[in-house]
């Protein structure tokens, strides 16, 4: 068994366990549609009772993002997104007392610097940070860097990891362990895949740090499915759909729904 650090990603999950729920974990990228909008609507996020936010850094080459996410990223750069907007929308978060994480592509952290990109999140309130592009054996530098900042790397396993690479990414992953549930891009489906339940319990065998379900969940229905055998529910393109379809209202009343999801599975 392997356990990661992470004071406040470990606090908030054990919070939601001793509840005896899921914790809910809900994304959107940072500047969408621009910088003021995206305080606002992790604000009614929050509001609405997501756990923990992965504010999204903008980034113009999102290979893994589906056409939702897509947009509204390319929305985000034209109104002037940098890695720094990902900053002050951490900060925003931090404030609100819900714990924030960035999620990211691994070119922008290079280029900024990686011990530049660990200090400054770290300095926002920055607990961790969601890699999908990067492996373990690249992420060497990184983990480092972000281990000495006191910021989780987070990593992902999908159903096509075998077994002996669940295990060396549960070693190199702090704060929890994000299960893509299917294969190919993100987006909210109708159904979200039967791969996910197999796959949590492999994860499961090979450490005790919580595991998070993310890609397809669109409405409190899948929410407390995967509530039922996972420790995090992870939202996004269904968030951002909301905020294109009534801005902060409709993002509130989103997470509310799902709250109640996390809340029903157990």
């Amino acid at each position: 068994m392997h356990s990661g650090g992470g004071g406040s990603i470990g606090v908030a999950f054990a919070q939601a366990k001793s509840e005896g729920r899921a914790l809910l974990i809900g994304y959107l990228p940072a500047g969408f549609p621009t910088l003021a909008d995206s305080i606002e609507l992790v604000q009614a996020m929050c509001e609405g009772g997501v756990d923990l936010v992965e504010v999204g850094l903008p980034y113009s080459d999102p290979l893994m993002d589906g056409p939702v996410i897509q947009q509204a990223v390319d929305q985000a750069l034209t109104n002037g997104a940098t890695p720094e907007s990902v900053l002050t929308v951490v900060t925003a978060v931090a404030e609100l007392g819900v714990v924030p994480v960035v999620m990211t592509y691994w070119n922008p952290i290079e280029q900024f610097g990686v011990e530049n990109f660990a200090r400054e999140l770290q300095q926002a309130g920055g607990v961790g940070v969601i890699t999908p592009d990067l492996t373990i054996e690249e992420g060497k530098p990184w983990i480092s860097a972000a281990v000495a900042h006191n910021v989780d790397p987070i990593f992902l396993v999908a159903p096509s990891s075998t077994n002996e690479r669940i295990d060396k990414i549960c070693r190199q992953t702090k704060g929890f362990v994000y299960a893509a549930s299917t294969m190919g891009v993100t987006g909210a489906r109708d159904q979200v895949s039967n791969m996910a339940p197999e796959l949590v319990a492999r994860v499961r065998k090979c450490t005790d740090l919580p595991i998070a379900v993310g890609l397809g969940v669109s409405n409190g229905v899948q929410a407390a499915e995967i509530a039922t055998y996972a420790d995090g529910v992870i939202v996004g393109s269904a968030f951002v759909k909301a905020a294109n379809a009534g801005g902060a209202k409709a993002v509130a009343e989103l997470a509310r729904e799902l709250a109640k999801g996390v809340r029903h599975g157990r």
